[in-house]
């Protein structure tokens, strides 16, 4: 059944592309399944001019970082260890700060986007959300300066699509819903790492209020 189109004041709305890197890509250091098939929507719906806003967050990890396995003798890759009093899940080495692999993918419009928050610097903690660390050794969630950001800039709507629908995705979402957005997700401009959480991430986003949509109701409006 064909769903109704998403109307929004475009002036007060944003797309927020998530981490679209070559590493999350296949061939990449944390590849995610079909993630190579959001690439071109998502380009159309950038040059489709939908939007007055644009802004992509970068996974950008010095090396050694903490969620690295290779960072902790002994331990492979998705196995999950407890870090500052939260279970961490250990990933391949990934975006890297400097590599091709860490850079914005190279086959949609940048130059549309106005701001780039780069996430996942700290060293001793990673960072899931656009808005937001994960929690640091002294039990915090240090803020990215996103929300101030768009806040300034009179946002009050979220459309978020990217990598990966589970992990970044989702956090991002829900913080975004937190701080008082009103967020979308464009669910099939969206790929997850495991595809068996899908359910689990339906029902929490829409616990968090988030509206889950897909692109083509952005575009018939």
């Amino acid at each position: 059944m064909e769903r109704p189109p998403v109307t929004f004041n475009k002036a007060r709305a944003v797309l927020l592309l998530v981490d679209i890197q070559p590493d999350f890509l296949p061939g990449g250091g944390l590849p995610v399944a079909d993630g190579s098939q959001i690439i071109e929507p998502v380009r159309l719906l950038m040059e489709s001019d939908k939007f007055c806003h644009y802004v992509a967050t970068q996974d950008w990890h010095p090396p050694g970082h903490v969620s690295f396995a290779s960072s902790h003798p002994g331990a492979e890759p998705m196995a999950t260890l407890e870090i500052n009093g939260y279970a961490q899940t250990l990933w391949p080495d990934h975006c890297i700060q400097g590599t091709s692999g860490a850079a914005l993918h190279g086959d949609l419009p940048w130059e549309k986007v106005a701001a780039i928050i780069r996430k996942g610097t700290d060293p001793e903690s990673d960072s899931y959300s656009g808005f937001h660390n994960n929690w640091n050794s002294a039990g915090e969630r240090p803020a990215t300066g996103l929300a101030g950001y768009l806040r300034e800039r009179g946002i009050e709507e979220l459309f978020i699509c990217g990598l990966a629908r589970d992990v970044c995705i989702k956090w991002t979402a829900e913080d975004g819903a937190n701080a008082g957005f009103n967020v979308y997700v464009l669910w099939d401009l969206t790929r997850p790492v495991e595809p068996s959480s899908d359910d689990q991430v339906r029902r929490e986003l829409i616990a968090h209020d988030v509206k889950i949509i897909d692109w083509e109701q952005l575009v018939r409006y």
